[in-house]
């Protein structure tokens, strides 16, 4: 294998794993973050060297913080969430026979 091939082959493996990351992380967002904190409680072990429990603690993902229109409605603010739209039932007609 030449020396170009082999870049080739590592740049190609970086794009996909990327692409890979970018498509959990977009579609399915809880899974992804659930899978970033094992990783990240896994590398900051205390069996762990100090740069791989440095790494953990900056893999550690963002804890959910409840704003205003976060829907929480904890706050004396009233932010609340937002009321829902004005829904109108389904009716069905038969078709007329002609």
């Amino acid at each position: 294998m030449t020396p170009f091939l082999a870049i080739q082959a590592i740049v190609i493996g970086v794009a996909v794993a990327a692409s890979l990351v970018y498509a959990c992380r977009r579609l399915m967002p809880a899974t992804s973050q659930r899978w970033q904190g094992a990783l990240a409680n896994s590398l900051s072990a205390a069996s762990r060297p100090a740069a791989l429990r440095a790494i953990g603690k900056r893999l550690q993902p963002a804890a959910a913080a409840g704003g205003c229109d976060s829907g929480c409605g904890s706050c004396a603010t009233g932010c609340g969430s937002t009321p829902a739209a004005d829904e109108q039932p389904l009716q069905f007609r038969e078709r007329s026979r002609e």
